[in-house]
């Protein structure tokens, strides 16, 4: 009785070692910037910038191919794709990279890395970047922005990018906050991809970022959603 037990129990671990480590290559990998840029140096991987045509041009990851996740043909760029080999995958701020990358897994890549905070980390932590676009603007400077902070007034300034779903979301009711409160704010958006290097300057690591400033002084900061209510309960703090 005892013998069949020890078979029972060894015939169960096989099979439960089976079952979590046949994954284990395919399982969920966020790297940080400086992480991904070490693995990728891997003479076998592929990197993947799933963001739109036109944001990749702006400027994008050396050696990175681009395979739109929204574009129409994703599936049939990734199946060109060696899926024995290591991919890397990123975006502007790690949204689309995430589905991209489980799409991906789901399709049998043995090995999926994702960008933790896309591009815009990768940006912050002053890692290189190309571009194919010539002569492309710099965008605003340092002084230039700081020229917008007038004193006697709240500037609530909004990094943007076209293609970032929860700015797009948030837009609306910033435009309300402008006309409904054009005695006590003033709504300034900044376009996140024409402006990378004031990014960089001001530490933007993630979209929509929100700045207050109140007399030329940072009073308040948000990355990321964030309801029409809350917004303008900072706005009125004495």
């Amino acid at each position: 009785m005892k013998k069949y037990l020890v078979i029972s129990i060894a015939f169960v671990a096989v099979l439960l070692s089976s079952c979590t480590g046949g994954h284990k290559e395919s399982a969920k990998t966020d790297l940080s910037a400086a992480e991904f840029s070490e693995k990728i140096k891997e003479p076998s991987s592929q990197l993947i910038d799933v963001r739109t045509p036109e944001e990749f041009a702006k400027g994008h990851l050396p050696n990175a191919k681009n395979i739109d996740w929204n574009g129409n043909d994703f599936d049939r760029q990734i199946a060109s794709l060696d899926k024995s080999k290591p991919a890397f995958v990123y975006c502007l701020s790690g949204g689309r990279s995430s589905v991209a990358a489980d799409k991906m897994r789901s399709e049998g890549f043995m090995g999926v890395y994702e960008l933790k905070g896309g591009i815009m980390k990768w940006r912050a932590s002053g890692l290189p970047e190309t571009s194919e676009t010539v002569g492309v603007s710099k965008g605003m400077t340092k002084q230039q922005f700081d020229e917008q902070l007038k004193p006697g007034k709240l500037i609530l300034i909004d990094f943007y990018a076209d293609w970032c779903a929860p700015c797009k979301r948030i837009k609306p009711y910033l435009e309300e906050i402008s006309k409904e409160q054009s005695d006590k704010v003033e709504v300034i958006r900044i376009n996140a991809d024409d402006n990378k290097a004031l990014c960089k300057e001001l530490k933007i690591e993630g979209l929509p970022a929100l700045l207050l400033y109140k007399n030329q002084t940072l009073a308040w900061s948000n990355t990321g959603y964030i309801d029409k209510a809350e917004i303008v309960s900072q706005i009125n703090k004495p």
